[in-house]
């Protein structure tokens, strides 16, 4: 055998896996069964769903009637339904789950006449249903007047683009697209340019008071995105403090969303442009000075190219959480139909879980493209960095520097206006007539929305949450990251681990409706638990999470595997005595980003709570729709300090454990 024949066999020798190789592949497959359980099965079911369309067939069906004098000549549904007009075409185009009254058909029917009833299907694949029996034969039932008004018709199924042709043939349904996506670009312009103003003030300025100003524009993100909408109400409404500022517009419907976008998306866009202009590199600007450039000249040849690529992820970060928003506009929305509440619409309203899972899906499309496209641009921002850059120090500039200050001042009261008008109206007797303080609205036993168990509810969905998803997902992380080999499993699970972020939280919502709430599903006894809240919650939020686990973990050099391979020490010590302890920081960023979340969130659980597990966040919707929306700001606020609490507790964790575990970082 010759030499190149040799190398060639070896190369083709697998080294044999350890225990410690098989144990971390099994918590990996583990863990990505996990998100193919609650991801990947539910949205390709939602998306089957889309695609079954249901329609009562009344050629299928036959009724024979007796009036005393024999049977009558035997007649089709759609004959009877012809003379007595009962259902229109539009009544036979139903959800899956719908029921016909035959009785109906009849316009001369009463339960207390002696008439009997024959009916029969035509078809093998016709269904009726006599109560809660089901009926699938081509035979004869007879029934008395009593007993026929308990006979319905189930619609027959299909497959193809029927929901898809109703749904784009609808004007009001097809405007909504035109809606969000109006709404969503008109945010994301305004959004972005306060938020690069905000950035750059803060990068490029020695203003004061820098720090009380980064804590003011994170406020946002402490709060559910519902607040802002009853903050303007209070301020812009038809009884608003300052109503006429909008010269006769109505807060009620665009005007309204993009105000409050603009402040629940602003903390978003400002992180993204705040990181990439802090990674500017002096030795730009001191060119740009030797050669004698214009300010105005170095900011457009230097500063904006060199933050083009946060511009553009910022850009599409804020899109995404726009179009996909559904407690904003669903509060202040007034009669402008946005994608994600016409989902709600039809699930709740209408109860057409069919043209739910369309709408859905047409909802999918620009978030898929917008987190794509983000993705990208963040692979591309990573490669702008080089070990040779300078980093920039902004030097005093009294005139700019109180240009800036009066720029970030207007948008602290920006921010602290509206969440200010919240408190205020939460303790309110009864605006604007008594305009006295009390704690009236904090009553919430007395009020729709759950009382203070659903506060309690949130409470305990965010810590189950924090716990559960902090563990699996740095778990997973780590095993994706530090594994040998297996390299289309680590593939596979990284594809699996990067979708929540893509998919909005209505979708997931209406996709474990019908993906755990199928009789047929092992695992349906958790719905209308607090258990699926969690598992729905988690997998929301599951990305951020894993991106975080990542970035902590490529910190940590691969010597630390290989010096436990040769002492023989098996994975879990390592992980548990040298990974978690110098990861802790990340580790407690996770369980608040997760936790902070959890309270907040609407979209992702509006769908799946019961009676016993009402949450906060949904109290807010439903008392803002009992026209309760005194209390609906009280309990927007309670979320507010309740995440507030928890970011402090989280600051001095992680200031007492860094200090104490963190210390080999600063010899």
């Amino acid at each position: 055998m010759s030499s190149a024949e040799a190398s060639v066999s070896l190369e083709r020798i697998k080294p044999k896996l350890s225990r410690d190789d098989w144990l971390m592949r099994g918590f990996m497959a583990l863990i990505g069964l996990y998100l193919v359980v609650t991801l990947a099965l539910p949205l390709y079911v939602m998306m089957s769903k889309s695609f079954s369309t249901y329609l009562f067939d009344l050629g299928g069906f036959a009724f024979q009637v007796d009036k005393g004098d024999g049977w009558g000549a035997e007649k089709t549904a759609a004959e009877l339904n012809e003379q007595a007009g009962a259902f229109s075409p539009e009544d036979l185009r139903v959800s899956g789950d719908a029921r016909l009254p035959v009785a109906k058909l009849f316009s001369d029917f009463s339960f207390r006449a002696k008439t009997k009833y024959r009916v029969r299907s035509l078809t093998p694949d016709g269904v009726m249903l006599f109560g809660s029996e089901r009926i699938a034969d081509t035979d004869w039932h007879e029934y008395s007047s009593n007993d026929f008004r308990r006979v319905n018709l189930r619609p027959s199924k299909s497959t193809g683009f029927g929901n898809y042709l109703r749904y784009f043939s609808t004007p009001s349904l097809f405007y909504s697209i035109y809606n969000s996506l109006f709404i969503a670009a008109i945010s994301t312009m305004i959004t972005v340019s306060i938020a690069f103003g905000l950035a750059y003030a803060m990068t490029r300025s020695a203003m004061r008071f820098k720090g009380f100003f980064r804590l003011v524009v994170m406020v946002p993100i402490l709060v559910p995105s519902l607040l802002p909408g009853i903050a303007l109400v209070y301020l812009f409404g038809n009884q608003g403090v300052i109503k006429g500022l909008l010269m006769g517009n109505s807060i009620y419907g665009p005007i309204g969303i993009v105000i409050g976008s603009v402040f629940f998306t602003l903390p978003h866009a400002y992180i993204i442009i705040q990181t990439a202009l802090s990674i500017a590199d002096a030795r730009l600007y001191e060119a740009a000075v030797s050669l004698r450039a214009s300010p105005w000249k170095t900011f457009w040849t230097v500063t904006i190219p060199g933050a083009r690529y946060g511009l553009i992820s910022a850009a599409f970060v804020v899109f995404n959480l726009v179009i996909t928003d559904f407690g904003l506009p669903k509060v202040i929305g007034g009669q402008y139909n946005v994608l994600a509440v016409d989902i709600y619409k039809q699930v709740i309203g209408q109860q057409n879980f069919e043209m739910g899972a369309v709408v859905s899906v047409v909802l999918l499309i620009p978030a898929l493209i917008a987190f794509t496209v983000d993705r990208i641009v963040q692979r591309k921002q990573v490669a702008l960095l080089t070990a040779r850059s300078v980093a920039l120090e902004a030097k005093p500039n009294r005139r700019f520097d109180r240009v800036c200050l009066v720029y970030c001042g207007l948008v602290a009261v920006f921010i602290l206006g509206l969440l200010g008008m919240c408190q205020f109206a939460a303790l309110i007797k009864f605006w604007p007539y008594d305009l006295s303080l009390s704690l009236t609205n904090y009553n919430f036993d007395v009020m729709d929305g759950g009382g203070w168990a659903s506060y309690w509810n949130s409470i305990q969905l965010a810590c189950w949450t924090a716990v559960i998803g902090t563990a699996v997902i740095f778990t997973g992380a780590y095993m994706v990251e530090k594994m040998n080999g297996f390299g289309t499993g680590r593939g596979i699970f990284q594809l699996l681990a990067m979708m929540p972020m893509a998919i909005p939280g209505m979708v997931l919502g209406l996709a474990y409706i019908f993906f755990f709430n199928n009789p047929n599903n092992p695992l349906g006894f958790i719905y209308a638990t607090l258990a699926i809240l969690v598992i729905c919650t988690v997998t929301h939020f599951y990305t951020v999470g894993h991106l975080t686990a990542l970035t902590a973990l490529k910190q940590m050099d691969g010597e630390f595997e290989s010096v436990s391979a040769s002492l023989k020490q098996p994975v879990w010590k390592l992980f548990s005595r040298i990974t978690v302890p110098v990861c802790l920081p990340a580790i407690l960023d996770i369980s608040i980003y997760i936790f902070v979340n959890a309270m907040t969130t609407v979209s992702a659980v509006v769908f799946l709570y019961s009676p016993d597990t009402t949450l906060a966040s949904v109290a807010v919707l439903n008392m803002d729709d009992a026209g309760d929306i005194a209390p609906a700001a009280a309990m927007g606020m309670m979320i507010f300090y309740t995440n507030a609490i928890a970011r402090l507790i989280h600051l001095a964790l992680s200031r007492g454990i860094t200090a104490r575990t963190q210390a080999w970082r600063t010899r």
